[in-house]
């Protein structure tokens, strides 16, 4: 799995740029637009947000789990306009600062490891883009990416009662995804080998899951599925708006930007796992159906 240092690259160093050009509660996953591409981006959000609700029957006074809750959108939603109580859980110390000073219940540890010895049960848990960093490159080598997700769902459903409902967001790889051994990131610039060599950079200590059929496999027996769901187009209309706002001026977004060019010069690998800011190596991935996006909804037997 990526650890807390992988993450805190990941998600703390972006941390400031992300919220200037977000909000303060912005999210980090892919929207749903269902189709309609002329809602705003905060609209296709919210949009995704009220799904998971109701797919997770969150009502006032439910007790919800957000694991790998990012800067806390759902959290905020679920406990605002559904009245539930609400806990996040992350690995980045950014997100988790930033959650707290805007007065959530969230703290840094691993989701993984969760016991009801910990905070009790819950009636509902999501993780919206936690599993893509669940299982490492070199777990996937050792053949142990099954049993990494075999054990989260076992995690989750010691957390629900029978009945409960866990809701997941994941990337996959998909069709076109090529063999591992073929990345390079010197490769032809926006070719599936180098666009998938700076996605392994930009998200250090990832694998994704081989569709969501080895999702919905590992879930068993333990859950049944309910839902299950595509979101690549709209990812990619995610990715859109996102670029749009991260270029979107503000002096000290840009003076944060400005501070970066000393290592963006000396350090090569820092060039790399930047490259999200320049070619959306994850947009290329979902156009070229090298990545699929699903949205899976279980519920616990």
């Amino acid at each position: 799995m990526a650890d807390k240092k992988d993450l805190d690259f990941t998600y703390t160093t972006i941390d400031h740029i992300f919220r200037l050009s977000m909000g303060e509660t912005g999210d980090y996953s892919g929207a749903r637009y269902d189709g309609n591409f002329s809602l705003s981006l905060e609209e296709a959000q919210k949009e995704k947000h009220r799904f998971i609700a109701d797919s997770l029957h969150i009502k006032n006074g439910s007790k919800v789990l957000d694991m790998a809750c990012g800067w806390g959108p759902f959290i905020k939603y679920a406990s605002q306009e559904r009245g539930a109580i609400c806990m996040g859980l992350t690995l980045s110390e950014g997100q988790a600062e930033a959650c707290q000073k805007n007065g959530m219940n969230v703290i840094v540890k691993d989701c993984r490891y969760v016991v009801p010895e910990d905070f009790g049960t819950f009636d509902a848990i999501s993780c919206i883009g936690g599993l893509e960093h669940f299982c490492s490159v070199e777990e996937w080598k050792e053949g142990k990416q099954e049993k990494v997700y075999r054990d989260f769902f076992q995690t989750v459903g010691n957390l629900l009662p029978s009945g409960g409902r866990f809701y997941m967001q994941t990337m996959t790889f998909s069709k076109n995804m090529i063999e591992y051994k073929d990345l390079d990131v010197n490769a032809k610039k926006g070719s599936a080998a180098h666009v998938m060599a700076l996605m392994v950079k930009e998200f250090p200590g990832s694998w994704l899951p081989y569709g969501p059929e080895m999702v919905i496999r590992n879930a068993q027996p333990t859950f049944k599925l309910i839902s299950k769901s595509s979101g690549r187009l709209d990812y990619i209309e995610t990715i859109r708006q996102w670029r749009k706002r991260f270029r979107k001026f503000n002096l000290k977004k840009y003076w944060l930007y400005v501070s970066l060019i000393p290592k963006y010069v000396v350090d090569k690998e820092f060039r790399h796992q930047v490259a999200v800011f320049r070619i959306s190596p994850n947009k290329i991935c979902f156009e070229k159906e090298i990545m699929d996006h699903y949205r899976l909804v279980f519920e616990k037997i």
